[in-house]
């Protein structure tokens, strides 16, 4: 007999139960472009290798010259099309089998040090018949989509704008020149382009085209990206030399990045592999039996003398050749997108130079659609497409919000995702006793009278809000380094009494002390803190501090406020736990540093308070991170444990959103982390089979609102909170929607999108729109609606604590010791050894067992 999670499995996901009915109609556009295609057209689809290994900048020039120069003899006068690596695909049967065809292609400059020639074979992969998609657009869901021709007509629409952009992933950028230049520091700038994908949807295909904005390089002397990463202020001089420290953080920046020569009369190109340990005086070699220097070889062979030749060379790829060119005669070549992290000040930068509103964004977005001259492109008649040139107009709800609950039966409605908490006492306050304000900066810059009335103002705000704060009973200055014997010295003090709070005044820009104040307190003794930047000290601003004590009142086991009108709805007249979900696969560049999950779980009938699991997985060895949370099973258990703990009842419903999961990737992950839901059930007891509705929320998408009537937009000119859109750009018949949930601040609002998945609750749509509406007002940060589910939040919040815990420790994680997931258990003590154990790592960075109800990470 089968169990209810395999009956579950062996079901498709859900499929739309309907549409929504509830809520106040509104037209809108969204930048989705209708398009249409010969369904009679079959596409051909043949595998390219290049011989000697061609660098992927080339690619597309290549296969380019392949094309025009075998136009006729290969291709049949067709014009085929490629998708930068391997692929390339035709209208026209090429006549080409399993065997490999040879074909010879030269290119008109060496690059990269590379052969001008290159061998390109050619064979037969697969046939796609594209009345396929036509016929399941009319009718089969979603998950039957078959991916290879939506993978044709992406190919097909990015292929001829690919010879005038650069391409970068879903995405094609053109250089900036003249005042459109804009510079984001640290030697980068800001490149605006056009994001296409093709989508199946309600009315068949369409094309979803956004305004797209990263990072690139700029084209510069490599002297001049040094001055700029290393802040080197004013012209360097021939004796210029660099420390051991600043080698490191320029070769960081500069590798695998291409550079060009200007000592030759042809620019060649080069990869760079690394900066030499010598400088170009140093470095000496043997020509016809002779030592000779960099520096000498360079006056004999090019009659230039070095500048600077105290400086270390570029070793270039490929690394046996021994090549080394001294970094004056290199520039940074254009067209390299930035894959680093960006630094705070290019961020701002970046949010400062694209934040646009929601008209000049449209605006931008049908700009960038008529550039692509999509009418005029030859490949896409040549395949049988064609474009709409305007956006799609749809209907979408706007859904009444609730009303937000306090103390003293006291209610106040929310209004556009916003809502005044003035005269309100938050719900369940708490009373701080026992507690210390701990000092960083030195007391000359951070005076005892500021200190002193930065507490009465909150004292007196608390009051306001119901909270009863005493007195400090602990004032102290210190240094970083004295953190742990002030921990001994306050517990000591304390006599055993519980530390409700230990509130910490930063410097400016204090990047390490933070981690190591919440890794002590909370995740080794299980205090609670608060942080706060000395600039928020003077003068003591009510506002700023009523803010904070929301964060203090949540963190200590208090409710700032309640969505009333959520305990209505049908889903609460059984007891119900509600989860967030999230697994945080390591930035590029962090290696081998294993994948951080949190689980939270609501341990109350609000949905407002919660307790976190923290799980955390190594690569395979590859370097590839799983999406699946490895470990959801136990810590699904101990979350259900918790709740009875807390609740004195079993949940007979699960609510789960899931963050993180990437659409490729849905249902490889839901058949696992609902498996093992069902298991942790389960296995607490063999009849307990509550019901499981599992939800993914994605903010990582290109869709954006706007409305038709500027008299319906919010005062930022953006879609107003509450907006539902559940056709048109939705799927077939999956069941997913688009949900607009908090008001525009800065720029044009990104909707979640969610994915009912499973659903064993059956509940109607406006039912779970609403559900999933209310849990965006009770986040405990702020009087405002979010943009995702307070408890999506929370999980992201989670992870990055734990994240953050990980980054801060010195961890061998190339080391293969031991298991491969685990998820949170007891245990304190971090011994920051090579070779730690996951079980180890994951002791080291999760939080304490006293604090893991406690919502710490808020």
């Amino acid at each position: 007999m089968s169990t209810a999670f395999e009956r579950t499995m062996a079901c498709k996901p859900v499929v739309r139960p309907g549409f929504g009915r509830e809520g106040r109609p509104i037209d809108l556009f969204a930048n989705f472009y209708r398009m249409k295609f010969n369904p009679r057209i079959t596409v051909y689809h043949y595998d390219i290798e290049i011989e000697p290994k061609c660098p992927k900048f080339l690619k597309r020039k290549l296969v380019h010259q392949l094309a025009r120069d075998n136009k006729a003899k290969i291709f049949k006068n067709g014009l085929p099309v490629y998708d930068g690596n391997k692929n390339v695909y035709s209208s026209v049967d090429l006549g080409i089998g399993h065997d490999p065809v040879d074909v010879e292609v030269q290119l008109p400059e060496q690059i990269d040090s590379k052969a001008k020639k290159f061998n390109v074979k050619i064979k037969f992969a697969a046939r796609i018949d594209m009345s396929c998609l036509e016929q399941v657009l009319k009718g089969s869901g979603y998950g039957d989509v078959p991916q290879e021709t939506l993978v044709v007509a992406d190919i097909v629409i990015r292929h001829f704008p690919s010879m005038r952009y650069t391409v970068a992933g879903r995405s094609m950028y053109q250089k900036p020149e003249g005042d459109k230049k804009y510079s984001l520091g640290e030697a980068t700038e800001l490149w605006t382009g056009i994001y296409t994908s093709a989508r199946p949807s309600n009315w068949g295909l369409v094309l979803n085209v956004d305004e797209s904005h990263t990072a690139f390089y700029e084209e510069q002397p490599v002297l001049d990206f040094m001055a700029k990463q290393l802040n080197l202020r004013g012209p360097i001089n021939a004796s210029f030399s660099l420390r051991d420290s600043d080698k490191m953080i320029l070769e960081k920046h500069l590798k695998f990045l291409r550079v060009s020569v200007k000592h030759q009369a042809q620019k060649r190109q080069y990869r760079v592999e690394k900066l030499t340990s010598k400088t170009a005086n140093q470095i000496s070699f043997d020509v016809n039996g002779a030592k000779m220097s960099i520096g000498q070889y360079f006056k004999n062979q090019y009659n230039y003398t070095l500048k600077y030749p105290n400086l270390p060379c570029i070793w270039v790829s490929p690394r046996e050749k021994n090549t080394f060119i001294p970094m004056e005669v290199c520039d940074i070549v254009a067209g390299q997108r930035c894959m680093r992290k960006l630094t705070d000040n290019e961020t701002r930068n970046m949010i400062r130079a694209t934040a646009k509103k929601p008209p000049i964004r449209k605006q931008g977005t049908d700009s960038q659609i008529r550039n692509m001259k999509y009418p005029e492109d030859p490949y896409l008649k040549q395949f049988g497409f064609e474009v709409d040139q305007s956006m799609v107009q749809i209907k979408g709800k706007v859904i009444q919000p609730p009303k937000l609950g306090y103390a003293n039966n006291q209610s106040v409605q929310a209004q556009g995702g916003v809502w005044d908490n003035r005269g309100k006492q938050f719900f369940r306050p708490t009373h701080i006793k026992n507690w210390a304000m701990l000092m960083f900066p030195p007391q000359n810059q951070c005076q005892t009278n500021d200190v002193k009335a930065f507490v009465e103002v909150m004292i007196k705000v608390g009051r306001d809000n119901g909270m009863q704060i005493a007195q400090p009973g602990y004032v102290k200055y210190l240094r970083e380094n004295e953190i742990e014997s002030v921990v001994r010295e306050m517990m000591s003090k304390a006599q055993g009494k519980p530390i409700d709070l230990v509130y910490c005044i930063l410097p400016r820009n204090s990047s390490s002390c933070y981690p190591k104040i919440k890794h002590v307190f909370e995740n080794q003794n299980a205090i609670s803190t608060q942080c706060m930047e000395m600039r928020n000290l003077k003068p003591p601003k009510p506002q700023t501090i009523g803010n904070i004590l929301q964060k203090i009142n949540t963190k200590i086991g208090g409710v700032n406020n309640i969505a009333a009108d959520m305990m209505s709805i049908p889903i609460f007249n059984k007891p119900c736990i509600v989860m967030g979900a999230d697994n945080a696969a390591p930035a590029q560049g962090e290696g081998s540093r294993p994948s951080v999950s949190a689980l939270v779980g609501s341990m109350d009938k609000f949905a407002c308070r919660y307790a976190t699991q923290i799980g955390i997985q190594k690569t395979d060895g590859k370097k590839v991170h799983s999406p699946i949370i490895e470990s959801l099973e136990t810590m699904v258990k101990n979350m259900l444990i918790k709740f009875y703990q807390t609740v004195k009842t079993k949940p007979q419903r699960i609510i789960f959103y899931r963050d993180g999961v990437s659409e490729g990737q849905f249902y490889h992950v839901m058949m696992h982390e609902v498996s093992a839901i069902k298991k942790a059930c389960m296995s607490l007891e063999n009849s307990y089979q509550p019901a499981v509705t599992y939800i993914v929320c994605q903010k990582r998408h290109h869709t954006r609102l706007y409305v038709q009537n500027p008299r319906d937009g919010d005062r930022s000119g953006n879609v107003p909170a509450g907006t539902v859109v559940d056709q048109g750009i939705t799927s077939t018949t999956d069941f997913d929607f688009y949900l607009n949930s908090h008001q525009g601040i800065q720029g044009t609002n990104k909707p979640a999108k969610y994915h009912v998945l499973v659903d064993e609750n059956k509940f109607p749509p406006d039912m779970v729109y609403k559900l999933t509406y209310h849990l965006c007002h009770v986040y405990a940060r702020c009087t405002r609606a979010v943009s995702i589910p307070a408890p999506t939040y929370y999980a992201h919040l989670a992870t990055d604590r734990a994240r953050a815990h990980l980054s801060n420790a010195k961890y061998n994680f190339d080391s293969s010791d031991g298991a491969s997931s685990v998820g949170t258990s007891g245990g304190r003590g971090a011994q920051n050894r090579p070779g730690q154990s996951v079980e180890e790592i994951l002791r080291d960075i999760s939080p304490h067992d006293a604090t893991k109800n406690k919502m710490y990470w808020i």
